[in-house]
Formats: C-alpha cells, structure tokens, sequence
C-alpha cells in the first residue's frame, strides 16, 4: 500500500448544497449502480446466492440441532450408538475416532472427536463467525471513517496525530497483532472501566479484529476527504457560514458513500478470514463456544483418521470468503474502475 497522500479523491455522490453543481450524482446512485453490476454478472449473482445459503443456514443453526439433529452444539455422544446401514456403530469408536458424515438427520456430517454432531457444530460456528466478522467490520467501517474524515478535513496537527497513530498499525504485521492482543485478554477479559468484557464473548475478538484493521479503511477515507474538502460545493458551504462538523456530516459524509460501498465486501472478507486465523490460532473465539476457526483446529488434530471435520470445514470457509470477494471485485469495477479506492489502499498486508 502506498502512503495515503497518493489517494485520490472519491467522486461525489452525496446530494448537492446550494451552490454545488447540478450535475451531482444523488446519494442513491452508488448503491444502485452496485446492485446494477451484481445483477449483469453470472458470477457476482451466484456469488450472492452462496452468500444467502451460508447466512441463513447459520442462522437456522437452533431450528436444524432442535428439529433434525436432536442435539445441541455443546452435547457429546462419546459413549452414543446409532443405526447405520442396519448395523449399530459407535458414534466415537474405541480407537477414538468419530463417525463419518451418515447424510442422515443426525450426524448429517459426521462427528468430532468429543462425540458432538458436526453439522450442528458447523452451522453455530458459522453464526459466531458471521457476527464477528460483521461486527468488526462496522467497527472498521466507523471508526476507521470517523479517523479518516477527521485527518482529512482538518490535517494539520490532527491529521499528524491520527496518521502517526495509523502508521503505528500499519507497521504492525495484522495477524501478530491480534494473536497478541487476543491472547493478553482470553483469561482477564477487557475492562475499560465504563464496560467490561469477559474473555469468553464473541465481542471481544469481534473488537479486537476490527481495530486491528481501521488502517484499511482509515487511509483510503482520509485521501478521499481530502480531495473532496476542496471541492466548490464544500468551498459553498464554507462561505455560506456552515460549521466543520455540519459540512462534514452533510458534505463530506455522503459523497463518501461510494468509497464504503467499495471498502465494505473487502472489509469483511477480510475479517472472516482473520476470525478463522484467530480462532485457529487460540487467540480468537474460545472453546468450547464454535466457529469455523476453532472447529478446523479441532479437525487438524485428526487429520488422518477424520479428515472430514477440517475439509468440511475449511471448504464452508473458503466458499464464503470467495463470494465476499467476488462480490466485491464486482462492486469495486463498478463503482470504482480507476483504483481510487482500493488501489494505492487496497486492504491487505
């Protein structure tokens, strides 16, 4: 990524004040031309259908474990039988390897090496990875914009302060930085004084994880601001007496629209790769709670003998990243074509 000050700034797409040109785009142009460029392409369109199934599976995670599988996310079944091609089978064997995918109401996927039901695991682990992955991307999305707006609008010692403190971020390989931060919290929690977090919520590595990544969001905004802060509409409002904040709120903001639009998709797919990374590592979500990254760790440790508990796993995750990113290709291309955006800034270390 090259240094902010290489950002070019977005094209206004926020409704003109009085003295603008007329020529302005409105505010809803941006989202609808996004819609516009899923829809023409086969690719992005399948993509979002992939994207639907996987959330709405997860999110049916309590009807599928209470109405098919007849178990929950947390009941083991080591000692447990089941009824398999008119033989009974031990859903864990003596040898301590669990059953695979029967592509029957229970055990739908197979079991891991605790006896619980793999299908049930993947779909709760998919609704924890979701929500952390969308929580920390709004907390990208708005603290890294409320930073970037603030550093371009006013720059001077405040631009000074927040770059110095982005580059401080950047300098900081992501990955290391939140294995560092989730492991000094998984026992104690954080506690702010004015809010406390156990060590065990899912809020946590959702926090952690998204201020880790404000950079990505952070510095591509503040380039943007700063070409829009010298356009004649924002130069109106300035003469017609308007304070800071109301330019930047009624101004600023919504022509910035294009750029979360475009920052948005590679946000998340980020951050459900980086959930995933964390999770795996130790430092993410905490056992016994599920999530994809925790359950291909799992996995990992029966390789051999149950290679069906990572593959499944890693291939859910990996089909979900994969239309978080064509989706957002497809939306960048479109609303983006020049790189303004996610060129010189593009997310990613």
């Amino acid at each position: 990524m090259a240094g902010a000050d290489s950002t070019a700034g977005a094209a206004p797409s926020g409704a003109a004040p009085a003295g603008a040109p007329t020529d302005v785009p409105t505010a809803a142009t941006p989202l609808r031309a996004a819609v516009a460029a899923v829809r023409r392409s086969k690719v992005a369109t399948a993509a979002v259908f992939v994207l639907l199934f996987v959330i709405l599976s997860s999110f049916a995670a309590p009807l599928w474990a209470d109405n098919v599988a007849k178990t929950g996310p947390f009941t083991n079944h080591l000692t447990d039988t089941i009824q398999q091609g008119g033989e009974t089978v031990n859903v864990v064997s003596l040898d301590g390897i669990p059953i695979g995918p029967t592509f029957q109401g229970r055990y739908f996927l197979g079991a891991d090496n605790s006896g619980r039901d793999l299908m049930v695991r993947l779909l709760y682990g998919g609704r924890n990875s979701l929500f952390i992955a969308f929580v920390a991307m709004s907390v990208c999305l708005l603290v890294g914009g409320a930073l970037g707006i603030l550093a371009g609008y006013f720059r001077g010692w405040v631009d000074a302060v927040i770059s110095r403190g982005l580059d401080v971020l950047w300098a900081t390989p992501v990955l290391l930085l939140g294995i560092a931060l989730g492991v000094a919290t998984a026992l104690g929690g954080l506690n702010l004084g004015f809010v406390k977090i156990s060590g065990d919520s899912l809020w946590l590595p959702a926090l952690i994880i998204g201020v880790v990544n404000i950079v990505y969001v952070a510095r591509p905004i503040r380039g943007a601001v700063l070409s829009l802060r010298e356009r004649p509409f924002v130069e109106a409002a300035r003469s017609q007496g308007f304070g800071s904040a109301r330019i930047m709120r009624r101004e600023i903001l919504p022509n910035l629209l294009t750029s979360f639009l475009v920052l948005g998709p590679i946000v998340i797919a980020q951050t459900v790769a980086y959930e995933a990374a964390l999770s795996f590592l130790g430092a993410g979500v905490q056992r016994p709670n599920p999530s994809w990254g925790t359950l291909i760790a799992d996995g990992t440790k029966v390789l051999v003998s149950a290679p069906h508990l990572a593959l499944v796993t890693g291939a859910v995750l990996a089909v979900t990243v994969l239309a978080l990113n064509l989706i957002g290709d497809t939306v960048r291309e479109a609303l983006d074509p020049r790189g303004v955006v996610t060129g010189p800034e593009a997310p990613g270390r």
